[in-house]
């Protein structure tokens, strides 16, 4: 079996650390370089349940792609409000499971967490968002632009993604004619409304990202196109995960390894539940009960992709 700074190398190959945006905490968190690794876990979250999961199924190296500590720590103790952490670390070390993080390393990695994405919701790929311009291939960078198979409605790609993408409480929501034809799209895994100005420039017929603000989808909106397609942020990344055990498979086979690799089945999408509006006196309503006539029906449906959360 490989050591854990074997497979380390192998990852930070994939996804260079150099990367990483200045402010990032990506790299091992914790972990012995010189402990064994023959089973490892990917997930989005950093989360007890996900760890949790990692030591019931007996991984020796957890690869999450949100940092545990973004912003820096002075104590790991598992008390006071971010106790939570502390209890992470601890129960990490204790079960001899190493953490590794590749978060805005692997935004712009080639291929990265919006190839994941984009190959998700069946688009041909075309190239980067916002091109990374020490990539001279022009292949790397944030976000990813792609094409339809064939030409959809805003409403066919809705319910195309809806489907395609893991289920949450908070589905999609989407912003534009619902009949308007959809055939190139950009997508970009997490937050995405810092990338309005190059989208628009990119000419797309619709954005595919998470955590759309009111101010920057309303100004982008009475912009013109493109239109909008807000999903939950975990659900616009989970695809990773799939894509990175496949990746690191392919290395284990090429060593000889015999690694074991899993994808973390866990929703860690923090909303839970989604209450359906009702109208009431001196509010605006709606045109007719339910969905307004020609929109979208975007309620959380399962991914019909093999092995999706559910």
């Amino acid at each position: 079996m490989p050591t854990l700074s074997e497979v380390l190398a192998e990852l930070d190959a994939l996804w260079p650390a150099e990367l990483a945006e200045s402010w990032d905490a990506v790299g091992l968190v914790c972990g012995e370089p010189e402990a064994e690794v023959s089973r490892v876990l990917f997930a989005v979250d950093p989360v007890r349940e996900v760890v949790e999961e990692a030591v019931r199924i007996g991984a020796d190296l957890l690869v999450t792609h949100h940092p545990l500590y973004l912003r820096g720590t002075t104590t790991v103790a598992p008390v006071g409000p971010a106790g939570f952490k502390g209890r992470v670390v601890h129960d990490l070390i204790r079960n001899g499971v190493a953490l590794l993080v590749a978060h805005t390393n692997a935004d712009r990695a080639d291929p990265g967490v919006s190839d994941a994405l984009a190959e998700a919701l069946g688009l041909r790929i075309t190239g980067p968002l916002v091109p990374d311009p020490a990539d001279p291939a022009g292949r790397r960078g944030l976000g990813r632009i792609g094409e339809t198979a064939a030409p959809l409605t805003l409403t066919e790609f809705a319910r195309r993604a809806a489907e395609a993408l893991p289920r949450t409480a908070t589905g999609l929501r989407i912003a534009g004619d619902p009949q308007a034809p959809v055939r190139t799209v950009a997508v970009c895994g997490g937050s995405g409304d810092s990338l309005f100005a190059q989208v628009r420039a990119a000419g797309v017929d619709a954005y595919v990202t998470a955590d759309l603000r009111h101010h920057p989808a309303s100004e982008a909106r009475q912009a013109g196109p493109p239109a909008l397609v807000d999903a939950a942020h975990w659900a616009t990344e989970w695809p990773w995960c799939e894509q990175a055990a496949a990746q690191l498979d392919a290395i284990s086979d090429r060593h000889g390894w015999a690694l074991r690799t899993h994808v973390s089945y866990a929703v860690t999408d923090p909303w839970t539940a989604h209450a359906a509006h009702t109208v009431a006196p001196g509010t605006p309503e709606n045109p007719e009960a339910g969905n307004a006539p020609g929109t979208p029906d975007t309620t959380p449906s399962p991914s019909t992709r093999t092995g999706a959360p559910r």
